[in-house]
Order: C-alpha cells, then sequence, then structure tokens
C-alpha cells in the first residue's frame, strides 16, 4: 500500500528526489534550513520513518546514514494514482474525471504518449 506523504514527509521527499545520489541528513538539514527553522533531530526522525515505511534506503557511511529514494518522484506518484484508481468503485470513471481537470497541453501530451503506446494494427494485403 502507497501511502499518501505528511506535510514535513513530502517536504522531505522533495529535496531528496532533487538529489541523484545519495544524501546525508545534515545536507537534506542544510537544503530545509534555507526556507524555515527545523533541528536536525526531527528532519533525521522523519528521514528514518520514510525509510521504515519503505520509501528511503539508507546506507552506514562513516558515522552517518546516507538516503535514497526508492522511487522516483514520477514512480511515486504513478503509484499513489494507481491506488486511487483501485480504490474507485469505477476507475475509468474517476480517471476521466481527472483527466477533465487537466489542462489542455497536458491532455494533448496524454494523447501522443497514448498513441505511441498503442499496438501497431497490421494492414491487411488483398
Amino acid at each position: 500500500m502507497v501511502r499518501q506523504l505528511g506535510q514535513l514527509e513530502a517536504v522531505v521527499m522533495q529535496r531528496l528526489w532533487s538529489y541523484d545520489r545519495p544524501v546525508a541528513v545534515r545536507e537534506v538539514l542544510e537544503n530545509l534550513r534555507q526556507n524555515r527553522t527545523i533541528a536536525y533531530t526531527t528532519v533525521m526522525t522523519v528521514m528514518d520513518n520514510l525509510h521504515r515505511k519503505g520509501l528511503l534506503t539508507r546506507e552506514l557511511v562513516g558515522r552517518a546514514y546516507r538516503y535514497e529514494p526508492v522511487q522516483t518522484h514520477e514512480e511515486h506518484q504513478a503509484a499513489v494514482m494507481g491506488e486511487a484508481l483501485a480504490g474507485s468503485n469505477d476507475p475509468a470513471s474517476t480517471l476521466l474525471r481527472f483527466v477533465e481537470q487537466m489542462p489542455p497541453d497536458e491532455v494533448a501530451r496524454l494523447r501522443q504518449v497514448l498513441a505511441s503506446r498503442a499496438p501497431k494494427r497490421k494492414s491487411r494485403r488483398r
């Protein structure tokens, strides 16, 4: 089951997704402190909780853990959307309502992606 992230969890995950490498709590803390006052222990607890929930991997490097997301942001969002659809009584209708709220340029992009993934029809020769 994919869980919706709490507010601080979401902020921490956004920071982690912005890195292309495993990072220590201290790096995330310094990044977060650019916009808010937050304690090291708070960030450490949030990252430990995210690790226990299976959203982060961690490796002990020296005396500090380095954390990395298990999924990309896009993969995580797709999993959340998949669960929302699976929990619906009418997944097709739910998906349609979602698409109706999308801006026209995103709908056009979605059509392109769907068209590129559609099975190619073999032409019949007579």
